[in-house]
């Protein structure tokens, strides 16, 4: 555990207070004996990933290039990561999208069908339980992928709501999707490389999209997404295919695009201005304090209708009192829970993830401020180690983002 760690810490966890990394390893670590392996682990294991503790499965945090390379690489050709500890999950039903509406913000019935949206799964105060990508396959089925680390809670938390739901007559029902598994291919190679293991057209598949289709001889759920502000794909894959299929996107891109660990994902999806459950979202934070107004539908801020909706539409009408926002800074990268001052040290707010980016050569983060001191351009001065360095709100994403959009 403790080489683990320290590897770990090296990269993503140095980041982090020594009180923030017990609480990260309460919550992440468990013993060796107690962790889940995906069916690729010892594919990565012979590539050179070192793996380590996470959400209680046994991921590769880095391969033998570093995290630096890993980062740039994925700009420049392509990732390609294992992420089947995330949680892939179907509802179905006549009902099935009237349920999901109280538990989301998102505008679910007015998504077209093979479409999707980043939403959030709300409580009754308002907080975020999860972030959720969620995608209407049809009028009658939602599929939806979960955070690793809240998988038990959101199982928990549907199914509760899903029993109340149907005992009034509702019709719904689900299936968790533990016998597929789920990799993400990223980066300007991810379209052309993929393009060869299936026939269908993907350049007429746009960001947000969702499509079942063959590839590479499987029958796949394929989404045009990710989490690392680049184009690429979320593939869901039969488990038994998953081996295969990482073997042939690595061979037809030929070396370019590289297996990518958990300490690159977390730099590219930082770069890129993403939250990070745990970190930038949390159970009494709001989406209107994380920055995801745009993911609450428009019809859904008339009528409410989801859990604590009351608390989120008195701050789309007031303003929230704390906002998430970008920093560049000088010193030392900041680290989650480092305190954020004004310029006459008066404490407005926190760090929740920051770190040096790979790609612009420079420390970015992003934390809470109080409202009105949010604007970019707005100096404070950010404390690491318990000294003070100078820092300035900066406009998120970072690095800009290349989603894959109709023109």
């Amino acid at each position: 555990m403790r080489g683990s760690l320290w590897q770990l810490g090296q990269s993503i966890i140095r980041r982090l207070s020594e009180a923030d990394k017990k609480a990260v390893a309460r919550r992440y670590f468990a013993s060796e004996a107690d962790l889940k392996k995906t069916v690729l682990y010892d594919f990565h294991v012979a590539h050179g990933g070192k793996m380590v503790p996470f959400a209680g499965w046994s991921m590769p945090i880095q391969y033998k290039d570093s995290i630096m390379d890993s980062t740039v690489n994925c700009r420049e050709n392509g990732g390609m990561f294992d992420v089947s500890h995330m949680c892939g999950l179907s509802l179905k039903g006549k009902d099935s999208v009237s349920f999901l509406e109280k538990l989301v913000i998102a505008d679910v019935a007015g998504l077209a069908p093979g479409t999707g949206t980043l939403t959030v799964f709300t409580n009754e105060k308002g907080g975020a339980i999860d972030d959720s990508v969620i995608t209407k396959v049809k009028d009658d089925h939602i599929y939806l992928v979960v955070n690793a680390g809240c998988r038990d809670k959101d199982l928990a938390h549907i199914e509760e709501h899903m029993k109340a739901f149907k005992a009034k007559g509702g019709d719904v029902s689900w299936h968790i999707h533990d016998e597929r598994s789920l990799l993400a291919l990223q980066g300007p190679l991810a379209a052309p490389v993929l393009q060869h293991l299936t026939k269908d057209d993907l350049s007429k598949l746009y960001f947000g999209e969702f499509r079942i289709l063959d590839i590479n001889g499987a029958t796949c759920f394929l989404t045009r997404t990710g989490y690392t502000g680049e184009d690429g794909f979320e593939i869901s894959v039969p488990s038994e295919n998953a081996l295969d299929l990482a073997k042939a996107i690595l061979e037809k891109s030929e070396g370019k695009v590289r297996l990518t660990g958990l300490g690159a994902r977390d730099s590219l999806r930082l770069e890129a201005g993403l939250c990070l459950y745990g970190n930038d979202m949390e159970q009494h934070i709001s989406p209107v304090e994380a920055g995801l107004t745009w993911a609450i539908g428009k019809r859904r801020r008339a009528e409410g209708g989801f859990l604590g909706a009351e608390v989120i539409l008195k701050q789309l009408a007031e303003g929230p009192s704390i906002r998430r926002v970008g920093f560049t800074s000088t010193g030392p990268p900041p680290r989650s829970h480092s305190e954020i001052q004004d310029e006459k040290g008066n404490n407005i707010g926190e760090i929740t993830s920051g770190g040096y980016s790979p790609c612009l050569k420079k420390n970015i983060a992003m934390g809470y401020v109080k409202s009105g001191l949010h604007k970019a351009g707005t100096k404070a001065k950010i404390l690491v180690r318990g000294k003070a360095y100078d820092g300035v709100v900066t406009k998120m994403p970072f690095v800009p983002t290349k989603y894959y959009k109709p023109s």
